[in-house]
């Protein structure tokens, strides 16, 4: 689901509209990003590992599948499903800042069922706050930035941005290759006492 100009309109609006529903349902975002982290699951996978009521893992596959980000990848029984890629940049409604929706944020959005630091945050700065603290987590965890330097870039306290980069620490190892990219927090000398206990 990257758009590209060879996109009409119409499917750039569908898909939009897509990922809207994902962002506000998150079981449904969950269920999307675990299909996208797996390859390929069928539905009673999804009920074992998601631990979902064998009617809504129906439900959700059979709506992700007519809104086209999902596919069925084997028609045999067990039918077997994959996700697309989705990567669609979106400019707030102020017009002042861009984000693009990946897995890895709707992975991020599908865990704040089960992640109180992600639903709290996700409430005091929306989507798009949690779409900024995400590129921070990949910067954290490539030695590139401190919590301490995103909260004051973020104007939030260095707790709110330390629990937040902690939360989203999953998320960015699942869908990110760190080491390839570059130091890990703990290679780096830290001379100013600004640690990850430190906030």
């Amino acid at each position: 689901m990257e758009h590209t100009s060879n996109h009409a309109n119409g499917d750039i609006v569908q898909d939009f509209l897509v990922v809207a529903d994902l962002l506000a349902e998150p079981q449904l975002a969950q269920l999307y990003a675990y299909l996208a982290r797996e390859g390929e699951a069928t539905v009673q996978d999804v009920i074992d590992d998601l631990e979902l009521a064998q009617g809504t893992a129906y439900s959700y596959v059979n709506r992700l599948v007519d809104a086209r980000v999902i596919d069925v990848t084997d028609d045999e029984q067990p039918r077997r499903y994959a996700a697309h890629e989705i990567d669609l940049t979106v400019t707030t409604a102020a017009g002042d800042r861009e984000y693009t929706i990946t897995p890895a944020l709707i992975d991020a959005v599908g865990r704040r069922e089960t992640d109180a630091d992600i639903d709290t945050y996700i409430d005091r700065h929306g989507v798009a706050g949690l779409a900024t603290a995400l590129t921070y987590a990949v910067a954290r965890e490539r030695g590139e930035v401190t919590h301490r330097l995103m909260a004051d870039d973020l104007d939030i306290s260095p707790l709110a941005a330390e629990m937040i980069l902690q939360a989203l620490r999953p998320v960015v190892h699942e869908h990110y290759d760190i080491e390839a990219a570059g130091a890990g927090l703990d290679e780096l000398d830290i001379d100013d006492g600004d640690t990850a206990d430190d906030v």
